[in-house]
């Protein structure tokens, strides 16, 4: 078998190929197995490879697409005479099997029209969901949906548990911790689709699901996949960011007021230097879209060379851990492989 191939949308988000390109350059600069395949406007992409020495040209190939989709364009625009966009031929390549995975950070509703049109989602699955792992007291949490579903039935959370929960379970959590964020833990609490999604989950067999969890139990480490909806997910997530970026501004902050802050700063500085490196939102930057039948990750629009870097990180394990497949797998166990269909949504009664 040839080695595995991830495809990149080297056009999308805010920076663009100056910023993808050195990225991408220095994946495969650093992990010898990666190959990469630079999916945009050849004639820009060959230039901008060119300001760089020592590129292996043997694992890195450059496949052109000269349309570009904009950051703020609908995504029924996308979906309609964009074939020829880097987005949308980046997921051809994983869909052609060229490539196992795509990495975008191009516009998020863009890319989950086209995934969804070009790969099609897994048996059982109505809407994917975006992933990625939230910074905790103890390991990190996998949170889901994190945007690509702004409102969700209470199925949809469901299965939105069981796709996190296999997703822990191949980055090595035994029985993982699944819980809906709520605003509160009592039985009580909570709208209509979290409670129906409460008594769901409660009913599945092989899914450890330990109830409602608040924000500042997630932070506590006490779940190891935590569900909500896309609007819920998104604000958690962008307001987890700043809240880490705000606090060690603030400690550097007053650690420069005084001479004595400076003293005990300077004796304090490899610790500020550690939890930096552990609460930097570009260390967790790259959600996988979970329930499709490919890989495919998105990167934050704002990312910059580190962030997009870790992007491409979480696509390669994703194809390491072979996570489509998985899913496929512990649907059919816990779904029902009767109760779904090949178009991946349940059959109407």
């Amino acid at each position: 078998m040839s080695a595995p191939v991830i495809a990149i949308d080297a056009m999308g988000g805010d920076y663009g190929p100056r910023c993808i390109v050195p990225a991408s350059l220095s994946c495969l600069a650093d992990l010898p197995s990666l190959h990469l395949a630079l999916v945009g406007q050849s004639s820009l992409l060959e230039r901008l490879i060119a300001e760089h020495s020592s590129v292996d040209r043997t694992r890195l190939q450059i496949v052109d697409a000269e349309d570009v989709i904009g950051m703020a364009e609908r995504p029924a625009q996308a979906l309609r005479g964009r074939s020829q966009s880097s987005m949308h031929v980046a997921l051809e390549l994983v869909r052609d099997g060229r490539a196992q995975a795509c990495v975008s950070a191009g516009n998020t509703g863009a890319l989950m029209a086209l995934a969804r049109q070009v790969l099609k989602t897994l048996p059982g699955i109505d809407r994917p969901a975006m992933v990625t792992a939230i910074p905790t007291r103890a390991k990190p949490c996998l949170l889901l949906d994190l945007g690509a579903n702004v409102d969700c039935a209470a199925e949809q959370l469901q299965q939105f548990a069981v796709m996190g929960s296999v997703a822990a379970q191949a980055l090595g959590v035994d029985r993982p911790r699944v819980a809906l964020l709520n605003i509160g833990v009592e039985e009580v609490k909570g709208n209509q689709q979290v409670k129906l999604a409460a008594t769901l989950l409660q009913q599945m067999q092989g899914l450890n699901f330990i109830g409602f969890i608040e924000g500042d139990g997630l932070y506590r480490g006490e779940a190891d996949v935590v569900v909500c909806d896309g609007f819920v997910g998104n604000v958690l997530l962008k307001s987890s960011e700043g809240l880490a970026e705000m606090v060690i501004a603030r400690v550097e902050a007053l650690f420069r007021r005084a001479l004595a802050a400076r003293i005990v700063g300077g004796l304090a500085l490899p610790m500020l230097r550690q939890l930096r490196t552990e609460l930097r939102p570009s260390r967790y930057n790259g959600a996988s879209f979970l329930g499709l039948q490919g890989i495919v990750v998105k990167s934050h629009g704002s990312a910059g060379e580190a962030g997009f870097r870790s992007a491409i990180l979480r696509a390669a394990e994703d194809v390491q851990h072979d996570l489509p497949g998985h899913l496929r797998e512990r649907l059919a166990q816990v779904l029902g492989s009767d109760n779904v269909t090949a178009s991946g949504s349940r059959p109407s009664n």
